[in-house]
C-alpha cells in the first residue's frame, strides 16, 4: 500500500475494519523510504528495528481510542526522543545517541499510539532556510531533486512530500515549518507561542520557537495539532488555553469571511507567478463567499533586522550550553580549559551558527544593548500591534508565504543576507506570536509548488484551519504528488 493515498481519518477506519495492520503502514513507511530517500536524504536516524515491534505490539492489542494509531511519523531532529540519537543536524551532538527523556510532544504523540519511524534533518540548530547548514547532508526537494526543500524543517517537508511518513513533527522559529511547507507543496502550521510545550525543543530563540505539524491535508494537520497541544508544567511559556477540535471546525464554510491582504505582502520582491497564484487564490475565496480588502502591515519592513538581532541574541545565550563540558562532543585537541572551550565550539558548530552566535553576542554586549537588543524589541512590539489592529477587523490575513519557489541546491549558500530575506513573509508572525498556515495554492512554471499563508488571531487556530481546509477543498494542488521513485 502507498501513504500517498490516505488520510488519518481512512487508515483509522481502516485499521479498525481490520483491512489493514499496523505491521502493513510501517512496512509502507519503510518500503517508501528504502525506494526514494537515497534521493531526497530526509532522514538522519531510522528507528526501524523499534517501530517494526511497536507495530507488532500494537497489533496484538489495538485501541480504538487512540487518535493517531499506528500512524508511522517523523520527527525533526531538535525535538528530543528517548533512546533515539538527537543531533540537531549538529556535529556538536553526533554522540549524543541516548537521550534520557522525551519532549511533551513526543510524550503525547506516544499516548495516541503513533509510531516514530526516524529522525529528519534540519538545518544546524534550526538556523537555516534550506537544509544545506545540516553537518551531515542536504536534504533535497522531492518535487525536483535539484533544488532546496527549504528549512530549517526541510527533512520534515520533504519526507511527508515524498510519502515516507504520514506525518512529521517541525519547528518553527522565524518559517521554518510554513517555508519548507510551501517549497515541499504541503501542509505546515506554526501554532501561537505557547500553544505547544517547547519542553524537549532544543532551545535555538526561546521567544520564537514553536513545535508544530506537517502533513498533506489540512484535516491530518488539525488531528495532529489536537494531540500535541495543551498545557504543560514542564514550560513556563505554556499557555493554559483549553484546546478545541480543530477537526469541528472543518465546515468548508467561509461565507462572510472578512480577509486581510497586506500590500506589503504582494510588494517588490515577491515573484510574479506566486503573486498570480495568491491572487488566484483570494478570487476562489471570493466564490466561497468571502471577502477581501488590502490592507497595510508598515512596521513589516523591519521584521527581518528585528528578528536576525533578537534571534542570534537569544541564539547566543542558549548555545552557551554546548562548551565541551556539560553537552555533546568535546574536542581532542585541547591541552587547557580555554582550549576546551574554544576548540570544541570552533570544531562543534558550523559557519552559520557561529555567524549567529557572533552577532548575537554583540548585540547583547555593552554600549550596544540599547543601541540594537533593547531597539529591536521595540520594534517588535510595533509588528505585534500592526497584526493586533488589522485582527480586531478581519478573521484572517493571508498572503504568500515564501516570495519565490523553492531555489536551486548552491544558488544561495554562500549569500546569507539573500538567505535570510527568503523568511520576510513568515518572520513576522513569529515576531507576533500569533498561528500561521501554509497550503498549497498552485505551481510555477518549473512545477515547483507555491504556498499560501494564513494567518489567525491568538488561540484561534481553529479559523486559520476553516479557511485553509474551504481553499482546499474546493481545489486539487493538495492532491498532486511529485514523481518520485516510480509513483506519483
Amino acid at each position: 500500500m502507498s501513504l500517498f493515498d490516505h488520510s488519518i481519518k481512512q487508515l483509522e477506519e481502516m485499521l479498525h475494519r481490520k483491512e489493514i495492520s499496523a505491521e502493513d503502514l510501517v512496512d509502507a513507511s519503510f518500503d517508501r523510504i528504502h525506494e526514494v530517500d537515497e534521493q531526497v536524504q530526509a532522514f538522519l536516524t531510522l528507528d526501524e528495528e523499534q517501530a517494526r515491534n511497536q507495530a507488532k505490539q500494537l497489533d496484538a492489542a489495538p485501541d480504538e481510542n487512540a487518535r493517531l494509531f499506528a500512524l508511522p511519523a517523523g520527527i525533526k531532529d531538535n525535538i528530543v526522543t528517548k533512546g533515539i540519537r538527537t543531533t540537531c543536524g549538529s556535529q556538536f551532538l553526533k554522540n549524543f545517541d541516548d537521550p534520557l527523556y522525551n519532549a511533551t510532544a513526543i510524550e503525547k504523540l506516544n499516548a495516541e499510539k503513533m509510531v516514530s519511524v526516524g529522525k529528519l534533518n534540519m538545518d544546524e540548530f534550526a538556523m537555516g532556510s534550506s537544509t544545506e547548514n545540516s553537518s551531515y547532508k542536504s536534504t533535497r526537494n522531492p518535487w525536483n531533486t535539484d533544488h532546496v526543500p527549504g528549512g530549517s524543517s526541510g527533512g520534515s517537508a520533504a519526507a511527508v512530500a515524498a510519502g515516507e511518513v504520514l506525518f512529521s513533527l517541525g519547528s518553527d522559529t522565524g518559517g521554518s515549518i510554513r517555508q519548507p511547507a510551501s517549497f515541499c507543496g504541503v501542509v505546515g502550521m506554526k501554532p501561537t507561542y505557547g500553544r505547544v510545550s517547547r519542553f524537549g525543543l532544543v532551545a535555538f530563540a526561546s521567544s520564537l520557537d514553536q513545535i508544530g505539524p506537517i502533513t498533506r491535508s489540512v484535516e491530518d494537520n488539525a488531528r495532529v495539532l489536537e494531540v500535541i497541544s495543551g498545557h504543560d508544567k514542564m514550560d513556563s511559556t505554556s499557555a493554559d488555553v483549553d484546546v478545541p477540535s480543530y477537526t469541528d471546525a472543518l465546515t468548508g464554510d467561509v461565507k462572510g469571511m472578512k480577509i486581510a491582504v497586506p500590500k506589503e505582502y504582494l510588494a517588490e520582491g515577491v515573484a510574479p507567478e506566486v503573486k498570480e497564484a495568491v491572487i488566484s487564490a483570494l478570487n476562489k475565496y471570493k466564490e466561497l463567499g468571502a471577502e477581501w480588502e488590502e490592507v497595510s502591515l508598515p512596521h513589516s519592513k523591519y521584521a527581518v533586522a528585528a528578528y536576525y538581532l533578537l534571534a542570534s541574541s537569544e541564539a547566543s545565550a542558549n548555545l552557551a550550553r554546548f562548551d565541551g563540558v556539560r553537552y555533546g562532543v568535546r574536542s581532542d585537541n585541547a591541552t587547557n580549559m580555554m582550549d576546551m572551550y574554544t576548540h570544541s565550539r570552533s570544531e562543534g558548530f558550523g559557519d552559520e551558527v557561529k555567524r549567529r552566535i557572533m552577532l548575537g553576542t554583540f548585540a547583547l554586549s555593552s554600549g550596544y544593548y540599547d543601541a540594537y537588543y533593547k531597539k529591536a524589541q521595540k520594534v517588535r512590539t510595533l509588528i505585534k500591534n500592526d497584526f493586533d489592529n488589522i485582527l480586531k477587523d478581519y478573521d484572517v490575513i493571508i498572503g504568500p508565504t515564501a516570495p519565490t519557489p523553492a531555489f536551486k541546491i548552491g544558488e544561495n549558500v554562500d549569500d546569507p543576507l539573500t538567505m535570510y530575506a527568503n523568511d520576510i513573509l513568515t518572520i513576522p508572525v513569529n515576531l507576533a506570536g500569533v498561528p500561521g498556515i501554509s497550503v498549497p495554492c498552485g505551481f510555477s512554471e518549473a512545477g515547483l509548488p507555491i504556498g499560501l499563508q494564513i494567518i489567525g488571531k491568538p488561540f484561534d487556530e481553529s479559523t486559520v484551519y476553516r479557511t485553509a481546509h474551504a481553499y482546499e477543498q474546493a481545489t486539487d494542488h493538495h492532491k498532486q504528488r511529485p514523481l518520485l521513485g516510480g509513483v506519483k
